[in-house]
């Protein structure tokens, strides 16, 4: 008789029952309670008592959420992780054992590292990722896909004497990797011959990390990539990374980079500095050139959030496995914007500029970076 008048006040309360028992189970657990005390509650449709009962576990369940959340915040501000890889040029068993011990002296813990060879990384394009926008404009985008501003377009007509219009619509412009397949040149040939321009009369700049030259009578996109980006994907070139962490506390992300890896110019960086050190004994390492500015021995992340980006990219970290992905998460930035913000875009900055993103965050400590993140996350909404 209990069974059957019982039955039609189940069949009531089911759709709430069955939506919020789990939650309720877990929290009440959690909380040490009966979690089947709470669902015997529900199902047999106890009431205010049983919604009062869901409204607590609720309330539960957000507190425990929030503390969680600020323990992401926590663990993302005390850590500071980056991607560190000896680039092609330099990839030998003495240079990966410096980067090893140089690291290892400054406090930096090596959590794992490996190679990765030219021709996965031209297949997975991680060195197009890798470099953004300057490599989307030289590979992917074609040319009337491009939005350069219209001082560029008056740049570019007062310096090549045509108009933007009328290049595109006579087939004169070309991306990088277009503009070898038309000249029957590969990436090298193409920089040689992008290295004799002159800024202002066969080569000007449309914006950052975006360039036009006049080539053998075809406009050109980032005519320098090819050559940059056959480096790393040549069949027998590679990289050799390394995934670091260290306490944010024992060392400032500036002297990481500055003091630790060195400066862009390796003849020039910090004495003791890995780019120094390599640059200093390059043949006794085992290279086969003297590094400059752009085989410099080492790349390191540039900022927390570079780092996260490059551990995306070059390894396949999951955003919210990651430390740092979860404290940007937990801290209120959207995911969206975060794998937006990933290829360096032009965002809003504080007092209505706009620059790269990747250059706001430059040289800032994990805790910086990441309250930085936030207000610029306020004032980029995902759209």
């Amino acid at each position: 008789m209990f069974v059957r008048a019982a039955m039609p006040t189940l069949g009531r309360v089911a759709p709430v029952a069955v939506a919020s028992s789990l939650t309720l189970a877990t929290c009440a657990q959690t909380e040490g309670e009966s979690s089947t005390k709470a669902l015997y509650a529900v199902a047999l449709g106890a009431g205010a008592a049983a919604a009062g009962a869901l409204y607590a576990s609720s309330t539960r369940c957000a507190s425990i959420e929030d503390r969680i959340g600020a323990l992401e915040v926590k663990a993302a501000q005390k850590e500071s992780s980056a991607f560190v890889f000896v680039k092609p040029h330099a990839v030998t068993d003495p240079v990966k054992a410096l980067v090893k011990e140089k690291l290892c002296a400054a406090g930096v813990s090596v959590v794992s590292e490996g190679d990765i060879p030219g021709p996965v990384i031209d297949e997975k394009m991680y060195i197009d990722n890798h470099y953004g926008a300057i490599a989307e404009k030289a590979v992917v985008l074609k040319p009337a896909q491009l939005s350069p501003s219209s001082k560029a377009i008056a740049e570019f007509e007062k310096t090549f004497g045509i108009a933007w219009s009328d290049a595109l619509a006579k087939g004169l412009v070309f991306n990088a990797r277009d503009a070898c397949a038309k000249l029957g040149i590969d990436g090298d040939d193409l920089d040689k011959k992008w290295s004799t321009l002159k800024r202002g009369v066969t080569l000007i700049k449309f914006g950052g990390g975006f360039y036009c030259g006049r080539v053998d009578g075809l406009f050109v996109i980032n005519g320098f990539y090819m050559s940059m980006r056959g480096k790393f994907t040549k069949p027998d070139a590679s990289i050799h990374y390394y995934l670091v962490e260290w306490p944010t506390a024992s060392l400032s992300w500036e002297d990481f980079r500055g003091k630790v890896l060195g400066g862009t110019n390796p003849h020039e960086a910090a004495p003791g500095s890995l780019r120094k050190l390599i640059a200093d004994d390059w043949k006794k390492l085992g290279l086969s050139a003297v590094p400059d500015t752009g085989d410099n021995g080492v790349h390191a992340s540039a900022s927390p959030f570079e780092a996260l980006a490059e551990r995306m990219n070059w390894t396949g970290a999951a955003l919210d496995a990651d430390t740092y992905g979860k404290g940007l998460l937990a801290a209120g930035v959207p995911a969206k914007t975060i794998a937006n913000w990933t290829s360096d875009p032009v965002v809003n900055l504080p007092g209505g500029a706009k620059g790269s993103l990747f250059d706001a965050l430059e040289d800032l400590d994990s805790n910086e970076c990441l309250a930085k993140a936030v207000s610029l996350a306020k004032l980029n909404p995902p759209k």
